[in-house]
């Protein structure tokens, strides 16, 4: 009855302490009280079958005492909580562009370098939870592959889908910015982030890349570049009349631009040289943009003193009722 019951004047409840100090005050008194007519004997009514009224003699008194307690307990205010909390996400929105030119297929990284990529990339979408991402790939030319969106299963099928030779052969880097920055540029979210990862030089596109990252400043974008690959020289697989061939070939990453870049829009950029420092760069990444969650709780009091002043002023009603009419005593 009392689960999860909390009392405003929880000291009013010492009161109750009086109640067994009435019921022994009231049989003794009823034993020392004298009666108003005095017989010589009632040894004449010993044998007199005992009535209902007499067998209900105490019932004023139980019920004055009943609504004594009640009233104790109501001017005590028990009160119910329920308890709960508030939750509001401030969401962010990340572009994530992506190199898909002939080059990524340098094995440097295993089983490559665009598989390597799209691994943690894919591992990088499960850990998100409340952020709109879309997928931009470029070469040649950029276009994108997935808008924003918080439908995460359909954005991991479409990175799965990525391949070279998608898009003819280049390095557009200034291309795949801007197209990043137009699946950002009109969002409302309180952070705006592009996370690009390439393993070459610009040498392809009509956007210049430093131009591209002053453009994503002025909207609030913060990009984070990732240059992929080995140090020195990569072995790159060709396809020949005899079959697959290796040859090494020379890892040619223009640092100086994309470090440029990340310093322009306030991000950071990052190499990595094998699998290992490209799931760190990106779980690194995941760390600094995280969603902010706000939980506001809070406590709702329910009043339920009501129903006990109900069951108190009852009690005395009928108590006054019981005693003036059906149980009243001769003076």
């Amino acid at each position: 009855m009392f689960t999860n019951i909390s009392f405003a004047y929880s000291w009013v409840l010492y009161f109750l302490l009086i109640i067994p100090l009435l019921i022994v005050w009231y049989f003794w008194y009823g034993k020392k009280k004298q009666s108003a007519i005095s017989y010589s004997s009632i040894k004449i009514l010993e044998n007199a079958p005992s009535t209902i009224r007499i067998r209900l003699r105490h019932l004023p008194f139980l019920l004055r005492m009943i609504a004594l307690a009640a009233l104790i307990i109501a001017l005590a205010r028990p009160q119910n909580f329920t308890a709960g909390h508030n939750i509001s996400a401030e969401g962010i929105d990340i572009s994530i562009v992506l190199d898909i030119s002939g080059s990524m297929l340098a094995e440097d990284f295993k089983p490559n370098r665009l598989e390597a990529a799209k691994k943690v990339i894919d591992n990088f979408i499960q850990g998100r939870t409340n952020d709109r991402i879309g997928l931009v790939i470029f070469s040649r030319e950029a276009f994108t592959q997935c808008p924003l969106t918080i439908d995460y299963s359909v954005l991991r099928n479409l990175l799965s889908d990525i391949k070279t030779g998608m898009i003819e052969n280049g390095t557009a880097i200034g291309n795949g910015i801007a197209n990043g920055i137009n699946r950002l540029k009109d969002s409302d979210a309180k952070s705006k982030v592009l996370i690009l990862l390439t393993d070459g030089v610009n040498n392809a596109g009509e956007v210049d890349p430093v131009s591209a990252a002053e453009i994503a400043a002025s909207f609030g974008i913060r990009i984070y570049t990732i240059g992929v690959g080995t140090r020195g020289e990569a072995p790159y697989p060709e396809q020949t009349l005899l079959g697959i061939r290796y040859q090494m070939v020379p890892v040619e990453i223009d640092e100086a631009i994309l470090k440029k870049i990340a310093e322009l829009t306030g991000g950071e950029y990052f190499r990595a040289t094998n699998n290992k420092t490209l799931q760190d760069i990106y779980e690194r990444i995941d760390k600094m943009e995280k969603t902010k969650i706000e939980i506001t709780s809070f406590r709702n009091a329910q009043e339920l003193f009501a129903p006990w002043l109900l069951i108190g002023f009852s009690l005395i009603l009928l108590e006054l009722l019981a005693s003036k009419t059906i149980l009243r005593k001769l003076p």
